[in-house]
């Protein structure tokens, strides 16, 4: 794990894994975002019941190997001045035990590292459908670094790394602007 994380120094350009890596068959079904002071839901989505996984192509015909990976993210400026927030995931596991399931997020704006977070899901039965908060704490940044978000928007971006038994099978990206009701 930390040998791969540690030759990542920017935002990943590719993915890191295929989808055909998770032979867990994790799938996050739910995700919501709260201010975790006033208990504000600030994003939350969630897939259908019983909508199998997203499938598109791109033009001619080759399968879209990102589809379902890549999440954009539209915030007022205001989240930028969070302390804490909570994220809750929801998602199911295949018909094989999970025995260390760990995320790895790392965040950065124009190429510089904001944070990086390290969460552990633990042990997952098999079959099953499970639910998680994990609690950012968010750094305080400087208020010409957050006037610079605000005035670039989609150049902040995450890559999550999603491990089990250290070993890569799914990375997900995401971009972000803070624009939002300007």
């Amino acid at each position: 794990t930390s040998v791969l994380l540690n030759t990542i120094t920017l935002t990943a350009e590719d993915y890191l894994c295929r989808p055909e890596d998770n032979i867990y068959n994790i799938d996050f079904t739910r995700f919501k975002i709260r201010d975790l002071e006033t208990g504000t839901v600030l994003f939350e989505i969630a897939k259908p019941p019983n909508s199998g996984p997203v499938e598109s192509e791109e033009e001619g015909g080759d399968p879209d190997t990102s589809a379902g990976r890549f999440v954009r993210y539209q915030f007022t400026p205001a989240f930028l001045k969070l302390r804490t927030v909570g994220a809750t995931v929801e998602f199911t596991v295949g018909d094989r035990p999970i025995n260390s399931f760990r995320m790895i997020e790392r965040h950065y704006f124009q190429g510089r590292l904001l944070k990086n977070f390290d969460f552990d899901f633990g042990f997952c039965i098999p079959n099953s459908c499970n639910t998680c908060e994990h609690i950012y704490e968010f750094p305080q940044l400087p208020d010409d670094l957050i006037r610079q978000m605000v005035a670039h928007p989609y150049e902040t971006r995450s890559d999550s790394f999603y491990f089990v038994d250290n070993k890569l099978i799914m990375h997900n990206k995401a971009d972000y602007a803070y624009n939002g009701g300007l």
